[in-house]
């Protein structure tokens, strides 16, 4: 391990689905708009989108972005993550730069790689029929960081007179920065090796790959966490953000409370097994706030991560991802040793 001293948390956010109703998906993605504005009045730092394609999920976190900027100033609106297999890496540029610009450049991809998952019969209609001579590694992401960070893509010829001199050599807009605000999301040694090499911040959540006779969540994560640090050419510095499921119990109604215990006890059991050839996923943290804060700070991969992400569950709804969200601000974070954005604005003007 890099370092056996816990970090000191810098940054804390959420993640959300934005799950919508099939008849009225405006209700759900506007209940999601009004979550990132309820965040940003606690002083939380960051909230986080899913990507999900023929879901009942957000599918264009960009777009969301873009709405989520009118509604907010100052919280950081990430992506996790956003599969670029199903993106074409130029248009791609073309949306989070457009999101970024509109929201003063607030914006956080998070970003992963895999080739299509579909039947061959639904690739050919999601990808087209191209799909199976697309490259779908790394180098995916590498194309878009480089469009992102205002790298020519053309020779523009000078102004002849005709059509308007609006012509530009690389992707607009152009938001400066950007191209430095990326993770990688991931959940192998793999992953967690190149993204360091490759200068990207890293991500990990609640699903995870078992690898060199480690099994134990924290464990894992830890492992690649370390992995990441070693190759990335910051060392230690390099930024590692924690996502989980943590759902804390404090200030909930007893109706609440129990939908929370049905909830976790129903996802316990997959915990508890390898999925497939590798596949792990870290159980649930239902609790009050010393269970919580006592388990964060016991957990080794959490004590490497600069950044603390909370997964709000599918299946609730607005007012419990509040009462969620609440407590993370008011009492979590605070036990945690962080600060709400308010207050450090406060004390630094003081």
């Amino acid at each position: 391990m890099t370092s056996t001293a816990p970090r000191p948390l810098r940054h804390l956010g959420f993640i959300h689905l934005v799950p919508f109703d099939r008849e009225n998906p405006a209700k759900g993605l506007n209940e999601g708009l009004e979550l990132f504005a309820y965040a940003e009045e606690l002083g939380l730092d960051s909230g986080w989108v899913r990507t999900r394609h023929l879901q009942y999920g957000l599918p264009s976190p960009a777009s969301f972005f873009a709405a989520a900027a009118q509604r907010t100033d100052r919280i950081g609106l990430g992506s996790a993550v956003i599969p670029v297999g199903f993106e074409n890496p130029f248009r791609l540029a073309e949306d989070l730069g457009t999101a970024d610009a509109l929201s003063g450049g607030r914006v956080l991809p998070g970003l992963s790689v895999h080739p299509p998952g579909y039947p061959d019969e639904v690739n050919d209609l999601v990808h087209d029929t191209g799909w199976r001579d697309e490259d779908y590694g790394y180098g995916r992401i590498e194309r878009l960081r480089s469009l992102l960070a205002g790298d020519r893509v053309r020779e523009v010829p000078e102004y002849n007179g005709i059509g308007g001199d609006f012509d530009s050599e690389r992707v607009e807009p152009h938001s400066p920065g950007l191209s430095e605000r990326l993770w990688y999301g991931g959940g192998s040694l793999r992953s967690a090796e190149w993204a360091g090499r490759a200068g990207f911040n890293w991500l990990v959540s609640n699903i995870s790959s078992a690898e060199n006779g480690l099994t134990e969540f924290s464990e894992v994560q830890r492992a690649q966490i370390d992995a990441f640090r070693a190759q990335h050419p910051e060392g230690d510095d390099a930024r590692a953000t924690v996502a989980r499921v943590i759902v804390p119990t404090d200030g909930a109604t007893p109706e609440q409370v129990r939908k929370y215990r049905e909830y976790a006890d129903a996802r316990t059991p997959r915990t508890k097994k390898v999925h497939g050839k590798n596949t792990i996923i870290a159980r649930d943290v239902l609790g009050s706030l010393d269970e919580i804060v006592e388990f964060i700070s016991n957990d080794i991969a959490f004590q490497a991560a600069d950044d603390y992400l909370f997964e709000l569950p599918f299946e609730f709804e607005l007012d419990d991802w509040k009462q969620i969200l609440h407590q993370l601000a008011t009492s979590i974070g605070p036990a945690l040793g962080w600060e709400p954005a308010h207050r450090r604005t406060e004390r630094a003007a003081a």
